[in-house]
């Protein structure tokens, strides 16, 4: 689990992907501090798994799924990304409930200044913009930001200083991928009245036992499928 509050910015040092997995390693510091193998560390919001560590740099193995989802397998040697150890039990929540299981991909439609702050549009598939809420919450590339308005094709959100700083979002440009994930909270409700038939929940499998009909969700139907 991952609060979405990058820690640092690390530098690819190495992309090995075949045509159904791959390796990466990265150049970092402070989120090997107190990392042992087997730990999580979130890379541009993808919950990857340490399998190797060195004084300056970790390894991590990703997943054919992983990179389908994401835009892992785009990075080259030299590639900036953001990173965050997995959420220590003691710590600040100072974002919100990230897993670091993308959803999919968006592409970067806009950059505009607005004072001091930077407003970034995103567009993105249907059916991850029906997860998106204004004023809610989403990480891109494992950043978590605010959304400031969505629409049917794309969403906005605002980027201070201090967050342009200490992530790569800014570094990027129109035309460029991030990884998205959307608020974990919205998927269950998504599933629970039904939403989305056009694709993130498409199938057999995701129906409730005895259905959300026309009187939405009750106390009988959380009670019937174990939420009570």
């Amino acid at each position: 689990m991952f609060t979405g509050i990058v820690e640092e910015v690390g530098i690819v040092r190495q992309v090995i992907t075949g045509s159904r997995s791959g390796e990466i390693a990265i150049q970092a510091r402070k989120v090997l501090a107190g990392t042992k193998i087997g730990d999580s560390i979130a890379v541009n919001g993808v919950c990857l798994t340490v399998t190797g560590l060195s004084s300056d740099g970790f390894t991590a193995d990703v997943m054919p799924e992983t990179l389908r989802r994401s835009n892992l397998g785009s990075l080259r040697k030299g590639s900036p990304v953001d990173l965050e150890r997995a959420m220590a039990a003691d710590g600040r929540f100072g974002g919100h409930i990230v897993s670091g299981h993308i959803d999919g991909t968006g592409r970067i439609a806009q950059m505009k200044r607005d004072e001091n702050a930077v407003v970034v549009t995103i567009a993105a598939a249907r059916e991850l913009l029906a997860l998106v809420v204004e004023k809610g919450s989403i990480a891109i590339d494992g950043i978590s930001l605010t959304v400031a308005s969505v629409s049917d094709t794309e969403f906005s959100v605002s980027i201070i200083p201090h967050t342009a700083d200490e992530t790569v979002l800014l570094r990027k440009a129109a035309g460029d991928t991030v990884n998205l994930e959307t608020d974990i909270v919205g998927k269950y409700v998504q599933k629970l009245l039904r939403l989305g038939n056009a694709g993130a929940n498409e199938g057999a499998g995701n129906s409730l036992e005895g259905g959300a009909s026309g009187d939405g969700v009750t106390m009988d139907l959380l009670a019937r499928n174990g939420f009570l």
